[in-house]
């Protein structure tokens, strides 16, 4: 029987959880003892009550930690460090991206940390990671339409239809999940589209879709010449575990209209930006060369019920498979092969790995197997 924890998060402005009661009742009706910590749903409007009707036990953040399996969202706060002993812990992690400590701590307690974030299917895809990228995709022309308000300091720009007439334009660099949501949501509100990316079908498709998109082949020549008139900058650009390339340079930046926004949804990978720098939901832009920033690290937790009932849509069987077979009879299945980024003390992903050369402590995770 493998024991699950479930703690309440502490990252600052963080009310998601890692699974819904109902999620929870599934793991006990797969024979889990779960624990969680008393309050941890409390967030997204989950009461403790609806919990031990699930099966579960209330606990400490000490007893959920002491689990074989601790669910999370985001990744282990300072805070928590102390509280790693090498069990398994499946949140985002971004490790490419985070403070260097949380990676220290993972190797030295010989943590398992598997990456919701770097879990890939068959096909290519992220399941894990696609959600919450859904979510922020639909926050990041939301949000940047608010900010773009004139007494928010932005150009006064609405993005949207006036009798008949389409306002606003909206340039999205990245064309995965995140890319494709934001561009529903402007094209949804009457603004004008460009979208750059790498895959010409697919934008193809889209353009088909949504009438109102421009797709265009990423290059820095086109985007610079797309950011002159842009109100506002949606960027989406992912590298699977790794830090996100600096597609949008600073000089682009200056070269945006005054009170034009930014919403760098890669920031946590480290932002595909120049100019970006992570913020918080509590104090979430900052003005750089006239430019309003939005770069909040976890941006769906904005909206933690929605977001906790569609990320244990997509974790759930995932997890269930986990405490079906143990680590050890995951640890070769292509798709949490490629989540396990820690392991017995190693780095076992290689973007994580190269984005930390100086650890020197990467090995392939079929050579600790």
């Amino acid at each position: 029987m493998m024991r699950v924890g479930v703690p309440k998060e502490t990252k600052p402005e963080e009310y998601r959880v890692a699974l819904t009661p109902e999620g929870v009742g599934a793991l006990i009706k797969a024979g889990c003892a779960v624990t969680v910590e008393r309050g941890a749903g409390l967030g997204a409007g989950f009461g403790d009550a609806e919990y031990l009707a699930a099966g579960a036990r209330l606990g400490s953040a000490a007893e959920a930690w002491a689990a074989d399996l601790v669910l999370k969202v985001k990744e282990p706060q300072p805070k928590e460090y102390s509280f790693l002993r090498g069990q398994i812990v499946f949140a985002y992690f971004h490790l490419a991206a985070a403070p260097k400590e949380l990676l220290t701590a993972l190797l030295a307690t010989e943590t398992t940390a598997l990456a919701y974030e770097t879990l890939e299917n068959a096909e290519g895809r992220l399941p894990l990671l696609a959600p919450m990228s859904a979510v922020a995709g639909n926050m990041a022309t939301l949000v940047g339409a608010f900010y773009l308000a004139r007494f928010h300091g932005g150009r006064g720009t609405l993005l949207g239809e006036v009798l008949g007439s389409g306002y606003g334009k909206v340039l999205i660099v990245g064309d995965g999940v995140v890319g494709q949501h934001a561009a529903r949501r402007a094209c949804a509100l009457g603004a004008k589209v460009a979208m750059a990316g790498l895959h010409l079908q697919r934008g193809q498709a889209l353009q088909a879709e949504l009438g109102a998109l421009r797709y265009f082949l990423s290059s820095p020549e086109a985007i610079a010449a797309e950011m002159a008139d842009a109100d506002l900058v949606v960027g989406a650009v992912l590298v699977p575990g790794a830090r996100a390339p600096k597609v949008i340079t600073e000089a682009m930046v200056r070269h945006l209209p005054e009170g034009a926004v930014i919403v760098d949804v890669s920031i946590d990978q480290g932002g595909c930006v120049a100019t970006s720098r992570p913020t918080t939901h509590a104090d979430p832009i900052f003005v750089e060369h006239g430019v309003i920033h939005y770069c909040v690290t976890n941006m769906p937790g904005a909206y933690p019920r929605t977001s906790t009932f569609a990320l244990t849509q997509a974790t759930l069987p995932y997890i269930l498979k986990l405490v079906r077979q143990g680590l050890a009879g995951v640890l070769t299945d292509l798709e949490f092969s490629k989540a396990i980024n820690t392991y017995r003390g190693w780095i076992t992903h290689p973007a994580v790995a190269a984005a930390w050369p100086e650890e020197n402590r990467y090995r392939p995770l079929e050579a600790l197997a």
